[in-house]
């Protein structure tokens, strides 16, 4: 890759978005990150970040989006509101705030797509054209998303859409894995597992995920101008893979427990993230796969790490024990 391209991330203190920075590095990309406090971030000798141009600034505000992105052929766009607040008044000027950037500068707009987009009509099998009738709120704002996306595409910024399933990796973030499954920092006692033994679900191990970003934008010249592609990923055939791989890594046998949909519910009579996560449940329900076959066509391959591996490096990055 010509050292001279230039890609920003919105994002990059997050899961997806750190590991599409450090990809990039890695493939030669000049990386920019734009975060509200870039003096929070004090990297040492190993943490793949450390090459990255950090900027101040906030995806709220226009210019602040449009001023980072000077130079940039590439806008990584994976700033998300934490905790599932306020989606409603965030999330659609974020992205507005992005394609104005890429409109203004001439880049891609990269999208780290998610599965909330489909209701159960387009289970269990989601292909890239796949109908997209969310039945969520949050997935009636991804769908949106994804239209003034796909309308900019057509004005003067591309797009690139990567679907993924739920993501689990080194980064905590505000997964399934980190926040459900198991607790940063603890000793692990039980496993609280959102879904039923018996269904399928895939999971996205963030730097595969990455990596494919970076390999995808390798290959810019034989992109459409509205790109979308699916990763696969790691897929837990029975929903119980995942949970046996966590005790195969720690060495001991872990006691699974259903995670307790009704508190949840109740819970959301109050607050508003358990309300929003109660929400998701219809994704654990059913067994859903993101079909790659238009990913491999183009690459070759998807990015994969054993299972083990993947657990056992996010494990330890954790510092579950």
């Amino acid at each position: 890759m010509d050292g001279d391209k230039k890609a920003l991330v919105l994002g990059a203190t997050g899961g997806i978005g750190g590991e599409s920075a450090a990809a990039l590095v890695r493939h030669g990309w000049k990386v920019v990150a734009m975060t509200r406090d870039p003096a929070a971030r004090v990297p040492d000798r190993k943490d793949p970040l450390r090459e990255v141009d950090w900027v101040k600034g906030d995806a709220m505000v226009a210019a602040d989006v449009r001023r980072s992105a000077e130079g940039a052929q590439v806008i990584v766009h994976a700033v998300n509101p934490p905790g599932y607040r306020h989606w409603n008044t965030l999330v659609l000027p974020m992205i507005d705030h992005s394609i104005a950037a890429a409109k203004a500068v001439g880049a891609r707009l990269v999208l780290p797509g998610t599965i909330y987009n489909y209701g159960p009509d387009a289970f269990p099998d989601l292909r890239e054209d796949s109908p997209q009738n969310p039945s969520t709120e949050k997935g009636r704002l991804r769908v949106e998303m994804e239209r003034r996306l796909e309308a900019a595409s057509g004005d003067d910024a591309p797009v690139l859409i990567v679907r993924f399933g739920d993501f689990f990796g080194p980064v905590s973030g505000g997964s399934w894995f980190s926040q459900g499954l198991v607790t940063p920092g603890r000793r692990l006692d039980a496993i609280t597992y959102p879904g039923r033994k018996g269904v399928g679900h895939g999971w996205a191990y963030l730097p595969d995920a990455a990596e494919t970003i970076a390999r995808l934008l390798d290959r810019e010249g034989e992109l459409d101008r509205f790109a979308r592609f699916h990763f696969a990923g790691l897929w837990d055939s029975d929903g119980t893979a995942m949970t046996d791989t966590i005790a195969s890594v720690l060495g001991r046998p872990i006691r699974v427990k259903p995670l307790p949909w009704f508190l949840l519910r109740m819970a959301g009579l109050f607050q508003q993230t358990p309300r929003e996560i109660a929400k998701m449940r219809y994704l654990w329900k059913e067994p859903l796969r993101l079909d790659n076959r238009k990913l491999v066509a183009l690459l070759g391959e998807e990015p994969h790490t054993p299972l083990d591996e993947a657990v056992c490096a996010t494990l330890q990055a954790l510092d579950v024990r």
